[in-house]
């Protein structure tokens, strides 16, 4: 697979870094696939497998994730696209981000609203509209960094009775406080394989 190989929202897509002309909607390629299958099986490309993360242990887990994230952004060649259509560690770094801040905003809504229906994100408009391919590598890491801390402290906050608390998608899929920390963790993960991190 080229570009983004898994999603948060079913719409991967691809994009151009700061060496190659600005990004068109001709060089989007949208990955469609429900990506909720990681709940139950361990994911072949990457290895991770969600269901081992147990609640608790999210927040953790996104704490020792982040320096790897950090130090990839902070390569040399993190700009660089390894190939026209799949993404540079810049442009991953900067889903990833987002991502993070998304999924906080998710979270908080499990927690204080009785089975709330997730907003939509178009990821593909999120990464034009933002020129991920344009950003500063270092200030990627440091906002990725600090969106890491807010929602691994958002989980390490969660009790014992709300870790069963459920929201949905606007496809129907539905999440627990829990499946919804271990689906957004594949996707943190997986993106590190992708950024060979």
């Amino acid at each position: 697979m080229s570009g983004r190989n898994c999603t948060v929202d079913g719409g991967g897509s691809t994009r151009a870094s700061s060496s190659l002309p600005s990004m068109t909607n001709e060089e989007i390629l949208p990955d469609t696939k429900d990506w909720t299958w990681v709940l139950s099986q361990r994911c072949p490309e990457c290895g991770f497998t969600a269901a081992d993360v147990d609640g608790p242990a999210i927040g953790g887990t996104v704490r020792d994730l982040t320096p790897r994230w950090v130090s990839a952004l902070h390569r040399p060649d993190a700009r660089e696209r390894p190939a026209p259509t799949t993404w540079s560690t810049l442009e991953y770094g900067a889903h990833v981000r987002d991502v993070l801040r998304i999924f906080d905003g998710r979270l908080e809504l499990l927690l204080t609203q009785d089975d709330p229906q997730f907003e939509n994100w178009d990821q593909d408009a999120t990464a034009l509209a933002d020129r991920y391919d344009q950003q500063d590598p270092l200030v990627v890491a440091d906002q990725l960094a600090d969106a890491a801390d807010v929602i691994a402290d958002r989980f390490d906050a969660v009790a014992d009775e709300q870790w069963d608390r459920a929201g949905r998608r606007s496809n129907g899929s539905e999440f627990t406080v829990r499946t919804l920390g271990q689906y957004f963790l594949h996707d943190v993960v997986h993106h590190l394989h992708d950024v060979h991190a």
